[in-house]
């Protein structure tokens, strides 16, 4: 049985290198190289220069965006399978983000000459790259309609549904989101202050729908909270 831990075996199970022969994805190996973060560790700013796109191996990486204020903006949290920082590798332009280790992470790092001579050998990369930008695009824009449209409470429950569809695993009791999050990293997602946010919490959890173990949050009634998550 093959080493399911080799570069080779870890791009192969991220879907935008999951399409290369064997031949292309051993060649690729040859570019990459692994590194770790410690839970915590910022991985890049905003505004750093952007020459490397990075693949999770294990671990988690919020991507964030701050204010001049300090006050921050989480736009997505990615795990194992995921990548980022592909942006500047087109334009050139430096990081539009931050990215920092959540938890214990692990990336492998490719720089931007060898990415592109993949793409320019493989076209069909490229179409998965475009398809993965645009399912990030239309996420912005469905964020930004909830920020217009859809209260706290409401705005909350439409992000725990999304992080366990994401991020979840069924227990006996519910859909357990495998992320440790603190109430402000989810006032952080929708847009909203942390008072704020421990309200709506505390009413969910009153009713039944939500419990929190560890730094762990649960979902107990998915229906009450979808039901919620529309007005």
């Amino acid at each position: 049985m093959g080493d399911s831990r080799t570069p080779a075996s870890m791009l192969a199970q991220t879907a935008l290198f999951s399409i290369l022969p064997p031949a292309d994805l051993q060649e690729l190996v040859k570019a990459t190289r692994l590194r770790s973060y410690r839970r915590g560790e910022v991985i890049f700013r905003k505004d750093d220069a952007g020459y490397t796109l990075y693949v999770i191996v294990s671990g988690a990486v919020k991507i964030a965006v701050s204010s001049g204020e300090g006050e921050e903006m989480i736009l997505t949290i990615m795990k194992a399978g995921h990548f980022f920082g592909e942006l500047a590798l087109f334009d050139e332009r430096p990081r539009s983000a931050d990215a920092e280790a959540l938890e214990a992470t692990e990336v492998l790092t490719l720089q931007r000459e060898d990415f592109l001579a993949v793409v320019e050998r493989r076209p069909r990369v490229a179409t998965l790259l475009l398809k993965v930008l645009s399912e990030r695009i239309r996420s912005t824009d469905e964020a930004l309609g909830d920020a217009a449209f859809l209260d706290i409470p409401s705005r909350l429950a439409k992000r725990l549904l999304d992080l366990a569809a994401e991020h979840g695993e069924p227990t006996p009791q519910g859909t357990r989101i495998t992320l440790r999050l603190t109430q402000q990293d989810l006032a952080s997602m929708i847009g909203a202050r942390r008072e704020n946010v421990n309200r709506a919490l505390a009413h969910y959890q009153n009713r039944g729908w939500l419990t929190k173990v560890n730094g762990y949050f649960t979902l107990l009634d998915e229906n009450a909270l979808r039901a919620r998550s529309v007005y």
